[in-house]
């Protein structure tokens, strides 16, 4: 789209990134199903692997269908750019990889997603990195855990599973004191719900796979990049602030200014990682997009009306939608999440894990997947699936426990969610 009015989120969820075909004037953006790209002569080719002039190269590093899709959700997001990977943990991988070195730490909230925590607790240890987990409630405790080493602090807008709602101008205010970057995974807020580039953060992750693309039927990730952030302000981040040997000693903080990130990401993150988005699941995640605001506004819909039933229901002993007034995050988000706290939350069933056990095997319009943001009602009884890697402990920080299970609610008409539930709390809790 042309520079010129200020357009609104449903033009842009629909229109940013995408012009007509030019070789056949086709509406949709294409797929373009291919490898590699046709250099126009020498110097075009050494221009753009020296990085001197933008363009196609190989469908590792760059994809025109997928160049369309980190387009449309930078400007969602309010970025200067992004990169689009295979998925939602390699988004992750991917956003530390340009900050991250041998004995350094992220500080995270202790309320993520069971895979997250596994990644951060485990795996990343395996590059020398380590993770310091902490409640991002507890303002001191992130303050505190911040130490010479620490190089980011990650947080969920909306957290998986629980559906808490973090104070992320709260945590960006923490990050810049310290002079590091802000990471937010906004992947159960989207967008639509939740800007965190507006209330402080340095970089945005999402699992395209849910919300975005909206029907499960492809993966993919992405990291949005504010602009932001000076990476040249200490020696924190030679990755962007020093030459970089492969490129003949170019500096990406001095050459790319506020896309320094954006340029790492795909000229080393995509070039040496590999985690690329294939263009297909672009294409899909394109369709997705065009009907964000659409969907999400029922999603919220759905998800107060329901969560309000289950809250009221005597064989539940507690909910945590943040949209119900006795949620602890109902005031956050009055004043920060506008349009509604998503379609995510836990609530926990009279009967404990057996109980939940029972419910999960009761529903019929439910599916028990190990997924969410789906148009359809999704479940899943975290403590025995996507957080049975974790202590008892980590469960319960997690807002995970054996007698909770988490709902993403769909699309469908409530009433009809609502007496699912209710016939298989019936069997849960005979």
């Amino acid at each position: 789209m042309s520079d010129g009015p200020t357009y609104g989120f449903d033009t842009l969820q629909i229109h940013a990134g995408a012009r007509p075909d030019p070789a056949t004037g086709a509406r949709q953006t294409p797929i373009y199903q291919t490898t590699a790209y046709v250099f126009r002569d020498a110097d075009h080719a050494a221009a753009l692997f020296n990085l001197q002039e933008v363009g196609f190269i190989y469908s590792r590093l760059t994809n025109p269908t997928v160049a369309v899709l980190q387009e449309r959700i930078a400007t969602l997001e309010g970025g200067v750019g992004a990169v689009c990977c295979s998925s939602g943990h390699a988004a992750q991988i991917m956003a530390l990889f340009p900050l991250m070195g041998p004995g350094c730490n992220v500080v995270s909230s202790t309320r993520l997603y069971g895979g997250t925590v596994t990644q951060f607790s485990q795996t990343i240890k395996r590059f020398g990195w380590s993770a310091k987990f902490v409640d991002t409630d507890d303002l001191d405790a992130v303050k505190g855990a911040i130490d010479e080493n620490t190089r980011a602090i990650f947080c969920e807008s909306v957290a998986n599973p629980g559906g808490y709602v973090t104070d992320i101008r709260a945590m960006a205010d923490i990050a810049d004191a310290a002079g590091i970057p802000l990471i937010v995974d906004n992947t159960s807020a989207t967008p639509y719900l939740c800007r965190p580039i507006e209330q402080g953060a340095t970089l945005v992750v999402h699992s395209t796979t849910k919300y975005l693309t909206g029907n499960g039927t492809v993966t993919g990730g992405c990291i949005v990049d504010s602009g932001k952030f000076d990476w040249s302000a200490n020696d924190k981040f030679p990755s962007l602030s020093q030459p970089e040997q492969a490129y003949h000693g170019l500096k990406f903080h001095e050459t790319f200014g506020p896309l320094a990130f954006t340029f790492h990401g795909i000229a080393i993150g995509l070039r040496d990682l590999g985690m690329t988005m294939n263009p297909q699941a672009a294409h899909y995640t394109l369709m997705g997009v065009e009907t964000l605001s659409l969907r999400m506004e029922r999603h919220v819909e759905n998800a107060q009306k329901i969560a309000a039933w289950l809250e009221s229901d005597d064989r539940v002993d507690y909910v945590t939608y943040a949209g119900l007034p006795s949620s602890p995050y109902y005031d956050r988000v009055k004043a920060h999440y506008k349009k509604g706290a998503g379609a995510l939350f836990t609530f926990a069933i009279k009967g404990g894990y057996d109980a939940c056990v029972k419910l999960v095997n009761s529903l019929e319009i439910f599916s028990h997947v190990a997924n969410l943001g789906d148009a359809r009602s999704l479940i899943i009884h975290s403590a025995s699936t996507t957080h049975r890697q974790l202590t008892p402990e980590q469960q319960e920080a997690a807002g995970a426990g054996p007698g909770v299970v988490r709902v993403s609610i769909g699309i469908e008409d409530a009433d009809d969610l609502i007496a699912d539930l209710d016939q298989a709390l019936s069997k849960a809790t005979a």
